[in-house]
């Protein structure tokens, strides 16, 4: 049988085979997954690879940069590039293969090329923007007018930056004394965090886009390493399609990130985003007053013209006066004569009718007279037939009780004193008894 290897006896034999047969350094393309320095200064990393899709690893393997290549590595990858190594960067680095008993399998890198890096993050800012112009979105809110009063102002940046000191500070205190009102929208501006932070306070002044005229977004000095979070295509597309107009103004002048490109102005700096708005408020007031000027020489020139035109009326007014006084009194002339004829023309025919009328009315006059001298006749003869003496003389008689003519007995009480008139005198007597009409047709 042959006699086993204990376990480190095997690593330690797969340790020699690699350094003979990979005892070379090798040039290697992945992508970061994690790095992380430790306190002694060593950077250990892990780098990975995907499949075409970019969902699935299909390669894993540890990696480490020993401090003393570190110190001076790190300072030169960022300042090539104006990024960190991160998790998500794609690198070309130069590794040795090594192999550890105790630690196992590793890849020591001994030098990079931030060219590779750079043509990386490039083609993502390439394809970011090509996604945003395939959907219509990328110049969106570069398309937005600037409101011609533009004093409300959300600001997003951090509370503790100093470019936001600044900003206000530039802002409120402007030569002009030009009045503005901020509002501070808290997010974090450099990190891993920086896209959903943002993204965070857009969403919150979106919430009251009513209130602000613009949204600011500043972030003051820092390493342009720090700026990968603003390369990200949920926050370009976020800026992008937001309803008022953004400027960002986040602390780098070689570089435009992907923000910069959508937003609709983009400034250097958080004092020169603040310089910016003072500059368009100052536009807008000098806009305005040229206005007011404007206005002011145009009603003093209307008013010089409505003066000349009044005093020229004034000139001209004496001789309409008299023009109108004598044509006035031409045509009350003609009116009274025509008044007077026509007086006269009504006076006549109202005299011809009179005159007509009391002919008519003279011709009538005796028959008219007739007939009234009938009408007498018979009103009196009609009295004659109902005087009451002549019916007295026929034998009837009037009786009275208190001065009232007595139709009916009932009416009459014992003891009462009647008259009774007849045609040769009356005759005075007292009731003793009555009877009514009923009782003397049953006698």
């Amino acid at each position: 049988m042959e006699k086993a290897l204990t376990l480190y006896e095997l690593n330690n034999l797969v340790r020699g085979t690699l350094e003979t047969v990979l005892s070379d350094e090798y040039w290697l393309q992945a992508e970061l997954s994690e790095v992380r320095v430790a306190y002694n200064g060593h950077c250990y990393m892990e780098f990975v690879e995907k499949d075409a899709d970019g969902r699935q690893l299909v390669a894993k393997a540890r990696g480490m940069i020993w401090s003393n290549v570190f110190r001076s590595l790190n300072p030169f990858f960022e300042r090539e590039t104006g990024r960190r190594l991160s998790a998500g960067l794609k690198v070309l680095v130069r590794v040795k293969v090594s192999f550890h008993e105790l630690y196992g399998y590793s890849l020591t890198v001994t030098g990079i090329d931030p060219t590779y890096t750079i043509g990386d993050i490039e083609r993502r800012r390439r394809e970011i923007l090509q996604q945003l112009a395939d959907e219509g979105i990328l110049n969106d809110n570069k398309s937005l007018p600037l409101p011609v009063m533009m004093n409300r102002i959300a600001v997003i940046s951090s509370a503790t930056a100093a470019g936001y000191g600044d900003f206000c500070d530039q802002l409120y205190h402007n030569d002009y004394k030009l009045r503005f009102v901020t509002r501070l929208f808290p997010a974090v501006m450099q990190g891993e965090n920086v896209e959903a932070s943002v993204l965070s306070a857009l969403d919150a002044v979106l919430s009251e886009r009513d209130r602000w005229d613009a949204v600011v977004i500043i972030r003051g000095g820092g390493a342009v390493s720090d700026l990968a979070g603003f390369d990200t295509y949920l926050l370009a597309a976020g800026c992008a399609q937001f309803p008022l107009p953004v400027i960002t103004g986040i602390g780098h002048e070689r570089d435009d990130t992907v923000l910069d490109l959508v937003a609709h102005t983009r400034v250097k700096t958080p004092t020169a985003a603040a310089a910016f708005l003072v500059s368009h408020q100052l536009d807008a007031a000098t806009h305005v007053e040229d206005l007011g000027l404007r206005m002011v020489n145009g009603a003093r020139l209307h008013m010089q013209g409505e003066m000349e035109r009044i005093r020229q009326a004034a000139m001209r007014l004496p001789t309409v006066f008299t023009f109108i006084k004598t044509s006035g009194e031409h045509r009350l002339s003609l009116l009274s004569g025509r008044l007077r004829h026509a007086a006269d023309r009504v006076l006549a025919g109202r005299r011809y009718k009179l005159a007509m009328a009391g002919d008519r009315f003279f011709s009538r006059v005796p028959a008219m007279l007739d007939r009234e001298r009938f009408r007498l006749k018979l009103l009196e003869q009609r009295c004659e037939a109902v005087d009451p003496r002549k019916l007295l003389k026929r034998g009837y008689s009037m009786t009275f009780c208190n001065g009232h003519l007595v139709r009916d007995a009932a009416r009459l009480k014992p003891g009462d004193e009647i008259m009774t008139y007849v045609a040769e005198g009356s005759v005075c007597s007292v009731v003793k008894d009555t009877k009514h009409e009923k009782e003397n047709n049953d006698l």
